[in-house]
C-alpha cells in the first residue's frame, strides 16, 4: 500500500495563512487524482478540494473557493493545499487521499479513494 503523509498544520488566527502538504511513497505520483478532505469533532468527513493527475484540473467545495488553492508538483510525489483567509469554520484535522480509478468522478466520495495519510490539525483561533 502506498504510504501518504500530510503535515503543515498549526494553530492560526483568524484571518491567516497557512499552508499544507502531502507526500506519497509512490513513484509513478501521476497515477492518482488527490483530494484532500477535512473532519471536525462530531462531524463527518468532507470534500475540501481535488486535482486531476496532470494537475489541469482543480475542484473544490463551495465554502473554500478563492481562498484555497490546491497544486501538485509529481517529480516530488507532492500535492498542496494553500489556504488563505482562514475562518474558524475551517478548523478540523486534514487528510490527504489518493484515487486511481476513477478520477474526478467520485472527488467527493470519501469511500472510493485507495490510500489515506493520518492527517494534520488545523486550528483557527482569536
Amino acid at each position: 500500500q502506498v504510504q501518504l503523509q500530510a503535515f503543515g498544520g498549526g494553530l492560526v488566527q483568524v484571518g491567516g495563512s497557512l499552508r499544507l502538504s502531502c507526500t506519497a511513497s509512490e513513484g509513478v505520483f501521476n497515477r492518482y487524482f488527490v483530494g484532500w478532505f477535512r473532519q471536525a469533532p462530531g462531524k463527518e468527513r468532507e470534500f475540501v478540494a481535488g486535482i486531476s493527475r496532470n494537475g489541469v484540473s482543480t475542484y473544490y467545495r463551495n465554502s473554500v473557493k478563492g481562498r484555497f488553492t490546491i497544486s501538485r508538483d509529481n517529480a516530488k510525489n507532492a500535492v498542496y493545499l494553500q489556504m488563505n483567509s482562514l475562518q474558524f469554520e475551517d478548523t478540523a484535522v486534514y487528510l490527504c487521499a489518493l484515487e486511481s480509478r476513477s478520477g474526478s468522478a467520485y472527488k467527493d466520495q470519501w469511500n472510493m479513494y485507495d490510500a489515506w495519510g493520518q492527517g494534520t490539525q488545523l486550528t483557527v483561533s482569536s
